[in-house]
């Protein structure tokens, strides 16, 4: 089979983000009335107001004089910075390539990162991203305008073809953010949290210093798989193949359980992390993903 001529890989990139204005980005605009400031916080430091403190408000902004005189917790409240700087931390090893024929997880990521970048260059602000594959990082310069959009799908397309095989290490990828981010930032860190283990304190340092908003990846089918008798399934950063009965109701038992433990731990490490945490199946509807986030990030603004 031939390789993709230079026209047909520089058309991939506007035909997906054609479909996404279409299919989602009209949706939202009608949802939200385009009014986005319900989807970011912004990077103000002008001091606005102060009010008591609420579940899930950040305790970096709690004032303690104020506490301290009315025995009472109080939050700091700041005006918003409406010209963000977004980067994208996108986690492209071969475990995101995992889901169905029509959609994996890589799928999703690809999609969320081209209508959250349409959406914030069409207000002016500028985004950026940083790649990681298991191997090294990239990063792609943060600018303004629908060709940046463009820019990110072709290089994340195009991406999606290396062949590296390795354990996945998030640690790589959230220490070179923290050295290359020096002005506070909007980030979205976009991956499944197969990795590792050590990624939970570079993850947390990142917090301190940005807005920071945790985008979890999954499948259904990582922790539920058909029961087909047996088969044969394989490791996608090493290659690893095993042989399983999916229809051994203990098999099942099993995976299901070891499914929900690492749920429960990864829930643990990004609430510690001071992190904003959301998660997106691959037989979610993006659209109605993005909306539940923007209620969810809405509520605790109050």
């Amino acid at each position: 089979m031939s390789a993709p001529s230079a026209s047909t890989a520089a058309a991939a990139p506007e035909r997906l983000l054609r479909r996404l204005d279409w299919k989602v980005i009209r949706r939202l605009d009608g949802a939200l009335q385009g009014d986005y400031s319900t989807l970011f916080y912004g990077a103000g430091v002008d001091l606005s107001d102060l009010r008591e403190y609420q579940p899930q408000d950040d305790i970096r902004h709690i004032d303690w004089n104020v506490t301290a005189r009315m025995n009472r917790l109080h939050v700091r409240q700041y005006l918003e910075d409406r010209e963000l700087t977004t980067w994208f931390l996108l986690d492209l090893s071969r475990s995101m390539r995992f889901g169905g024929a029509e959609r994996n997880k890589h799928t999703v990521l690809l999609e969320f990162v081209g209508v959250m970048a349409r959406l914030l260059t069409r207000g002016g602000n500028r985004v950026g991203a940083i790649l990681y594959d298991t191997h090294t990082t990239r990063s792609i310069p943060a600018r303004t305008g629908r060709n940046q959009v463009l820019r990110l799908l072709h290089d994340l397309l195009r991406q999606a073809d290396r062949p590296a095989r390795s354990r996945t290490d998030l640690k790589v990828m959230l220490y070179a953010a923290l050295g290359a981010l020096k002005r506070r930032s909007l980030l979205f860190v976009v991956s499944d949290f197969i990795s590792e283990p050590g990624w939970e304190r570079p993850l947390s340092l990142l917090g301190r210093r940005h807005e920071l908003v945790t985008i979890r990846v999954w499948d259904p089918r990582e922790s539920q798989l058909p029961s087909t008798g047996f088969v044969y399934v394989e490791d996608s950063e090493t290659g690893e193949q095993i042989a399983v009965d999916t229809g051994d109701p203990v098999f099942r038992r099993n995976l299901a359980a070891l499914a929900a433990r690492h749920e429960a731990d990864l829930h643990t490490a990004l609430t510690r992390a001071s992190t904003d945490p959301h998660s997106i199946s691959t037989d979610d509807d993006l659209g109605r993903s993005i909306l539940r986030m923007a209620a969810l990030r809405k509520k605790r603004r109050r």
